[in-house]
């Protein structure tokens, strides 16, 4: 089928059909923009998603990516990056690969139909121009045989008539003569010129035409593939990205298969373990016997007499002692942190002051690197004066030299805290065998070195400043503090005049 043989006057509505093709062209276009677009603003919005949910660095939340939940979720923001990625990806191949290859497209398209429908009328307006020189040619050759009738019978009519001269009679024969000629001229030129028309007219119908028009359909037929091609690459290019954001969802699924509930549950132990034992049974108090009770050694009482309410940890004010232990820590966090970490757990003292060792150790291994280096330099002044001048090193290595015994004391002093706590500590294996409680509700071995006794005795020297300023003011706590300094060897454990329950020894 060809549109030059089967619409071959259907000008117009091809034109007018060819033009919509190109509005489609363009429609499409401006369609996978679109696209493109929301692949972007979505890429963009999963990307703020994830650093949204990423942990600050230097933050708490840092610490809370050791469980192995915490550490599922990171690479789930990870790969979720990624898949945005991926989406960025769709994205720019579209434009490349689509919009920008369409609308060059477009452009040639738009000047291929512009060249061959002008050519169109260019034979339209030919065939015009024949067309009118024929309607000429024939009005005249009309005019001149009309003319050439009346001349004729002007004529015949003088040469009847024997009243006219002679030379009248011959003068109209004469313009008889010519009228006749013209219209043989005139038929000869209208037929010259039919012919040409005619001849015009079939190349028109029968070549022209079906040229131009075939080379339009061809045209139109390369738009129809081409849009085809620009489909097929449309979904191809989703394809390509398909197995990569696959392999985004495998991870996240791997990701989730690595969570360990019980190495999370492990990692909670470590960090919160007191390392503390739980309390002991108390011992029964007996009512029955007719005599002043004593102060137990399960209970904290006010010393101050006049009346005032016996305060106990433990004994019968067992529903209270967790209630009141949490709220000495509240007001023990408020308070500044002792260097030593004594405010702490046994457990977690033992694992920041590890902690502080560690960094100590980094720092003086810092130190003593630079020192090489200072002395390198200065070896390689003393061998070459030109580079610089030994001595002014000098004070550089002395004031590291002085960081180093610096550090190395502080480290000292905190290996020997290290080294008291870890020798209070039951053994690993036993702890192991024990579940950590709450901080303030356990006990640690009793141990009697008047050291671990000091150690000791500044938690709980810490929890009464709390509750003696609260109660019996400022004063008094003042004075009970600088009591329980007098622990030592042969000392008092406890002050005379305020008595700690042993559960918290």
């Amino acid at each position: 089928m060809s549109w030059g043989t089967e619409l071959w006057d259907q000008f117009d509505n091809l034109e007018k059909h060819t033009q919509w093709g190109i509005d489609i062209l363009e429609k499409y276009i401006k369609f996978v923009k679109e696209r493109t677009e929301i692949e972007l603003s979505y890429a963009k919005q999963l990307r703020n998603l994830s650093k949204k949910y990423q942990p600050k660095k230097n933050s708490k939340e840092e610490e809370e990516y050791r469980y192995t939940a915490c550490k599922a979720f990171l690479s789930t923001l990870n790969e979720t990056n990624d898949y945005a990625g991926q989406h960025e990806v769709i994205s720019e191949n579209m434009t490349s690969q689509i919009t920008v290859e369409l609308a060059r497209y477009v452009q040639e398209l738009k000047q291929e139909r512009k060249s061959h429908f002008h050519e169109g009328r260019k034979a339209q307006q030919h065939i015009e121009t024949c067309w009118k020189q024929l309607e000429s040619s024939k009005r005249r050759f009309e005019r001149d045989c009309k003319e050439a009738d009346r001349a004729q019978q002007y004529f015949e009519k003088m040469d009847a008539d024997i009243n006219v001269t002679k030379a009248d009679v011959e003068k109209a024969r004469q313009q008889a003569q010519i009228r006749h000629q013209m219209a043989e001229d005139s038929k000869a030129d209208y037929s010259s010129i039919l012919q040409k028309f005619n001849h015009e007219q079939r190349e028109y119908y029968h070549s022209h035409i079906p040229t131009i028009f075939q080379k339009i359909q061809e045209m139109e037929e390369r738009r129809i593939v081409r849009m085809g091609e620009s489909m097929k690459t449309y979904a191809e290019v989703d394809r390509q990205v398909v197995p990569i954001i696959g392999k985004c969802l495998d991870g996240i699924a791997k990701a989730a298969e690595s969570i360990d509930q019980k190495n999370d549950s492990q990692l909670v132990i470590e960090s919160y373990k007191s390392g503390f034992e739980p309390p002991g049974d108390i011992e029964f108090e007996d009512y029955t016997q007719p005599m002043k009770r004593t102060v137990s050694d399960n209970s904290l009482s006010n010393s101050r007499g006049e009346g005032k309410a016996e305060l106990k940890f433990g004994g019968k004010s067992k529903g209270k002692l967790w209630p009141f232990i949490k709220k000495n820590k509240l007001s023990l966090k408020l308070g500044a942190t002792p260097e030593d970490f004594s405010n702490l757990p046994p457990e977690q003292r033992r694992k920041k002051l590890q902690q502080k060792v560690d960094e100590l150790n980094k720092d003086i291994q810092k130190e003593m690197d630079q020192r090489d280096a200072i002395t390198k330099m200065k070896d390689v002044y003393l061998k070459n004066p030109q580079m610089g001048d030994p001595a002014s090193l000098d004070h550089k290595l002395t004031e590291v030299s002085q960081n180093i015994e610096k550090l190395r004391l502080e480290a000292q002093k905190f290996e020997a805290w290290l080294a008291e706590v870890e020798g209070r500590l039951p053994a690993r294996s036993e702890q192991a065998r024990r579940q950590s409680g709450m901080y303030d509700g356990q006990t640690a071995p009793p141990v009697n070195n008047c050291a671990q006794d000091r150690e000791r005795y500044s938690i709980c020297t810490a929890l009464l400043s709390v509750f003696i300023s609260q109660f019996w003011g400022l004063e008094t706590s003042t004075r009970h503090l600088l009591d329980s300094q007098r622990v030592c060897d042969g000392g008092p454990v406890v002050p005379p005049r305020v008595q700690v329950s042993a559960w918290m020894f």
